[in-house]
């Protein structure tokens, strides 16, 4: 597809507008889960049974076992189609659903497999699968950038964290590069930096799991949660950097907090990068994942007051939270919108 690419040429919908389909993929390589597919799959199923009823969902199978066993775990509801990909981590690989003066388009970016700590085969392809599949022109753009790594809010503002975006690791931009990509690739008239993300986060500390836009100058971060929480400064620094935050069109944010996990176990025993924050907004109902700690019900429940106009779902997400080298992300990780343009 041919644009004539300058500042503000292409626009990104927040992703609480109406929604066309969910894009989401079916583990298949048991040895990207210690050997374990099924922990992954219940929860990637609960996802896609919680998500059905108000949206079309189309789950990516790569195989023939994949094919099957997502059939007989998720039945008619979704769409499942038959394609290759490395892991099922499509928010960072695969297309960013934009407007052009054209008309949709499916914004695609180089992956580097994490800094190059997870590089697979067909990470690098499969959104231009999933964009031909939605029948959506691609627009390629040479420099490494995750889906996840940014957030924004519709009207020109992004979130993103220093840790991911200037790391040595990607493309080793100074701020001044990285704004102005990001005004080429995305229409973001404002960047809202923050320093850093969770602990133990295989991404480098992506933004999708420490501040969320949840409307119009309207987001959401976390609260620490009891004394060992591994990431009390963490949060604490995001929601002070938060709060003398203005957006694109000059407001001030509203900030708004939802607890934290607080400390939790991998079944390495490591501190695992849990976040109620990774939930997915959908058409009518926004699916927000859980660890088997008391903060469960209480994060819902903030969820839930932030999202007036939608039912929260609370979901385990233990499984595709993983250990080790494997999972490492939950629900918004696994997922992509594609908007009704």
């Amino acid at each position: 597809m041919t644009i004539a690419l300058t500042t503000h040429t292409l626009a990104v919908p927040p992703e609480w507008a109406p929604q066309k389909a969910i894009w989401t993929a079916w583990p298949a390589d048991a040895s990207e889960w210690n050997g374990d597919l099924q922990a992954p799959r219940n929860d990637v199923a609960a996802l896609v049974h919680a998500l059905s009823p108000t949206n079309t969902v189309r789950v990516l199978a790569n195989g023939a076992e994949a094919e099957t066993s997502a059939r007989a775990a998720l039945g008619d509801a979704p769409e499942i189609v038959r394609a290759a990909y490395g892991d099922i981590w499509l928010r960072d690989t695969g297309p960013i659903f934009a407007r052009s003066p054209q008309g949709p388009v499916a914004l695609r970016f180089r992956t580097n497999g994490w800094g190059g700590k997870f590089a697979l085969p067909g990470d690098n392809t499969v959104g231009y699968d999933i964009a031909a599949l939605a029948a959506v022109p691609t627009l390629s753009f040479d420099f490494v950038l995750e889906g996840g790594a940014i957030d924004h809010d519709g009207q020109g503002t992004v979130l993103t964290t220093r840790q991911t975006l200037l790391n040595t690791n990607r493309n080793g931009w100074t701020i001044d590069e990285a704004e102005a990509a990001l005004r080429t690739a995305l229409g973001a008239q404002k960047v809202i930096w923050i320093d850093e993300g969770l602990e133990g986060d295989h991404t480098d500390g992506h933004v999708d799991n420490v501040a969320r836009f949840v409307g119009p100058g309207r987001v959401v971060c976390q609260t620490p949660s009891g004394r060992d929480d591994p990431n009390a400064a963490v949060l604490e620094a995001v929601a002070a950097r938060l709060d003398t935050a203005t957006d694109a069109k000059g407001r001030r944010l509203e900030v708004m907090r939802i607890p934290s996990p607080g400390r939790v176990l991998n079944g390495s025993g490591d501190i695992a990068p849990a976040s109620h924050l990774n939930f997915v907004i959908a058409n009518c109902v926004v699916v927000m994942p859980t660890y088997g700690t008391e903060t469960s019900e209480p994060a819902r429940e903030a969820l839930q007051a932030v999202f007036a106009d939608r039912k929260v779902i609370a979901l385990p997400a233990l499984g595709l939270l993983g250990a080790g080298s494997a999972g490492g992300g939950t629900f918004h990780c696994i997922t992509r919108e594609e908007p009704s343009l």
